[in-house]
Formats: C-alpha cells, structure tokens, sequence
C-alpha cells in the first residue's frame, strides 16, 4: 500500500506539474524581457476551449495543440503589442484578459454544445511512457526539456543575455543594437505560445473536456511560481513539483477518503500559499518590469 501511494503521488505529480510548468517559464521569459502578464490565466482558459473544439471536430491531436498554441501566442503577442505600443497599464491588461476569457468561454460553452459547465469528452490522447503501471505523458517529459533549454538561453546565449537586458536596462540594451520593443514582443508571444499549449493540456490530458473555469487558479500559481523561482526556469521545476504533489495528494484523497473530498480539494492551493510564504529568499525582479521604455 505504501509502495503503490508512493509511486502514485511520485508519477502523477509529473502529469499535475506540467501546466504550472509550462506556464511558469512562458511568464519568466516574458518578465525577463520587461514586460508582466498576469493575464496567464485568460491564455489557459481560452487555449483549452480551442483545444477541445478543434479535438472535438478533427479528432486530431496535432491540430488541437497547434490551435491552442496559436491561441496563446495571439494572446501574448496581443498583450506584448498593447504594452509596448500604446503603453497601457500592464495589469489592467492582464486581468482584461482573464476577464474576457473567462466571459468569452462561457458563451461558448452555450451556444456551441448548449451546455453551461462542460464540453463533451474528448477521444484525443497524448502519447506517453508506461512507468510501472502509471502514464507519464511525453508533452510533461517535454516541459521539464523546454524549461532546461530556457535556462540554459537566458543564462549562457546571446539572445537570452539580450532579453535580460531589455528587461534590466532598456536603454543599455538599446545602445547595443537590441529592438527593445521587438524583443518585449517576441518574448510576451513566446510566453503566451506557452501557456497555450499548457491549456491544451489541462483539456486533453488532464480534464479531458473543456469545463468552466478549466484553469481553476493555476494561471495564478504559475504567477507564484515565477516569483518562488526567483525567475530562473529551474527552481521552477521545483515549485511546478511541489505543485504537482499537492494536486496528485488531493486527487488521491479525494479518491480513498470521500468524507475528505471537499477539504482535500484546497491541499494544492494551501499548500502553494504556504510554499510562497514560507519560502526563505526574496529574488530580485528585474529593473525594469512593468515600464514601458520610451526614447528620448
């Protein structure tokens, strides 16, 4: 009994992690360039619906990620453009676009399956590894790679180093040739690609349908993570982890202890706000977050 809750909670927090994962590094990328979108909860929400609608009438899981992906990165470069371009408060934005999500899914929800709370299962899978007994999707084997390959860009690479200084010194970065406002772009659009295929994956593989209010909060965490990370893409891993855990602890109560259902559902949320709080060091975030870079 031991064994199996053990290999239960170690596997399935891989498949709970990859969401917060993936979202968390789309949100260092786009911070480390200057610009904040909190607005990753809106990108989960809208790409699961267009994944699970292109599931739904292609049957293809190919072009349920690809529309997802694309969703998200139209969002991010949305974002990227309004906060680059016209300025605007890149918080107000943020929540407009959970807002309009969240509104916007829920119209859908009605007027194409005339349902209030759910989409029709998905018969899409992902691919994935048999590790005793258990599935570990490769698209979560994929996320701990892509946020690997974002650490190492950042840290070691010239367009990473690039994207740093856009978000530390606009200005210094500029005079050493960086299209400051193209880069903030590019890096809001990556961010939101991401995200998009993180939704994707929350409809496919972990819900597997559409439901209101899919994200239920992990754009937020994702936020968290990027801030317990100290923006760096592998104590990201780490957080996404623990996440990850607490979700797989909370399913697996909620599967074995029915009189704990309701309390167990707040585990990965308590837990988060714990983690977060308890956590011993303060990252500095980078200079120039939030500020939209004018030249003189």
């Amino acid at each position: 009994m031991e064994l199996s809750f053990s290999i239960f909670i170690a596997i399935s927090s891989l498949t709970f992690m990859t969401p917060i994962l993936l979202a968390s590094v789309g949100e260092i990328i786009t911070e480390k360039s200057g610009v904040v979108n909190i607005g990753i909860e809106g990108i989960l929400i809208a790409s699961a619906l267009a994944a699970a609608l292109t599931a739904i009438v292609t049957g293809s899981l190919t072009l349920s990620l690809a529309t997802a992906v694309l969703t998200g990165a139209l969002i991010g470069f949305t974002h990227g453009a309004i906060a680059v371009y016209f300025r605007s408060d890149q918080i107000i934005a943020g929540l407009a676009v959970n807002i309009i999500a969240y509104g916007a899914t829920v119209v859908s929800l009605a007027s194409i399956w005339g349902a209030h709370g759910a989409s029709p299962r998905l018969e899409v899978y992902t691919p994935a590894l048999n590790v005793l007994g258990y599935k570990v999707p490769f698209i979560s084997l994929a996320s701990i790679l892509i946020a690997l390959i974002a650490w190492y860009a950042l840290k070691k690479l010239r367009v990473g180093l690039a994207l740093r200084a856009c978000g530390e010194d606009p200005r210094a970065a500029e005079a050493l040739g960086v299209n400051v406002n193209m880069a903030r772009i590019l890096a809001t659009t990556i961010g939101g690609a991401l995200a998009g295929l993180a939704g994707a994956f929350l409809a496919i593989e972990i819900v597997g349908q559409f439901t209101r209010g899919i994200a239920a909060g992990r754009g937020f965490i994702a936020l968290a993570n990027v801030a317990f990370s100290g923006w760096n893409p592998l104590l990201a891993i780490v957080g996404a982890y623990a996440f990850g855990f607490l979700e797989a602890l909370s399913v697996y109560v909620q599967q074995h202890a029915l009189e704990y259902a309701y309390i167990a559902k707040t585990i990965p949320y308590l837990g988060t706000l714990a983690i977060v709080a308890l956590a011993g060091w303060k990252a500095r975030m980078p200079r120039s977050l939030a500020k939209p870079y004018i030249k003189e």
